[in-house]
């Protein structure tokens, strides 16, 4: 699996328990993250995650897999044109 990530063939999945646990596939960069937000660059697009007590228990970008605990309130996609330009353009 480590090799098709870093090939660009990675599965996204979002697998959330219990809004306690969240466990996502497909990580290519973690953007930023504190205890109520969390940033990431999947390979479906900018996903954000809300919440709070948010913390990384596990993070593995060598394939692609991020595992937080805390509580979720929200998780949004940002689309494609606001992608555009890399992570310097969208905070200006």
């Amino acid at each position: 699996m480590a090799e098709d990530f870093r090939r660009g063939e990675a599965m996204h999945n979002v697998i959330l328990e219990g809004r306690e646990r969240l466990s996502i596939s497909g990580v290519t960069e973690v953007l930023s993250f504190d205890e109520q937000e969390v940033a990431l660059e999947t390979a479906r697009g900018l996903l954000t995650v809300t919440g709070s007590g948010l913390h990384v228990e596990k993070l593995s970008l060598d394939i692609g897999e991020l595992s937080l605990q805390g509580l979720v309130d929200g998780l949004v996609y940002t689309d494609e044109q606001r992608r555009r330009g890399g992570f310097w353009s969208r905070l200006f």
